[in-house]
C-alpha cells in the first residue's frame, strides 16, 4: 500500500503520482500543478480529479493505437521508437500535452466567475476562447500520437 509521505519543506504531503496502466506514463500531480500554472484556488483534489478524467478520455481515445501497439510487441508508450525532445520521446511529450491541455479546460470550465456585469461577460467569453484552445491543442496532441495529419476546415 502507498502512503503518501510529508514533503518536509513545504509541510503538506506530497501527491502520489497518478498510474493508468502498463502502456501509458504515470503523471505526478505536483509536476501538472506546476506545468499548468496552477495557482492555490484548485485543491489538490480538484486537479487530481480534472487529471484522472483527462487520462481517462486521452486513454479512451487513444485505445486503437494502444491495442495495435500492444498487438505488435510494444509493451509501452515510451517504448515505441520516435524522436527525441530534451531527451523524452515525442509521443510520451504529447501524451503529457494533451492530458494536461484536457485537464486545464475541465478546470477552467468550472472555475468561472459569476459576474453578472459586463466585465465578467467579457471574461467568460475569454475563458470560453481558452477552453476551446486548450481542447483544440489536446486533439492536435492525440491525432499526432496517432500519425493523423492535421486538418481545419471552416464554414464561411
Amino acid at each position: 500500500m502507498l502512503i503518501p509521505t510529508a514533503n518536509p519543506s513545504a509541510g503538506t504531503p506530497t501527491p502520489t503520482p497518478i498510474r493508468s496502466g502498463s502502456f501509458w506514463p504515470e503523471l505526478d500531480p505536483a509536476i501538472a500543478r506546476s506545468q499548468m500554472r496552477l495557482d492555490g484556488t484548485v485543491t489538490d483534489e480538484r486537479l487530481r480529479a480534472a487529471l484522472i478524467e483527462a487520462i481517462a478520455s486521452v486513454n479512451s481515445q487513444l485505445a486503437e493505437f494502444r491495442r495495435q501497439r500492444q498487438a505488435g510487441g510494444v509493451a509501452s508508450l515510451m517504448a515505441i521508437t520516435a524522436d527525441e525532445v530534451d531527451g523524452q520521446s515525442v509521443l510520451v511529450n504529447r501524451w503529457y500535452r494533451a492530458v494536461l491541455c484536457l485537464a486545464a479546460a475541465n478546470l477552467t470550465e468550472r472555475y468561472r466567475s459569476f459576474d453578472s456585469t459586463g466585465a465578467g461577460d467579457k471574461k467568460a467569453a475569454d475563458l470560453d476562447t481558452t477552453v476551446d484552445d486548450l481542447r483544440r491543442d489536446a486533439h492536435w496532441a492525440i491525432t499526432a500520437i496517432q500519425g493523423v495529419p492535421r486538418t481545419t476546415v471552416e464554414l464561411i
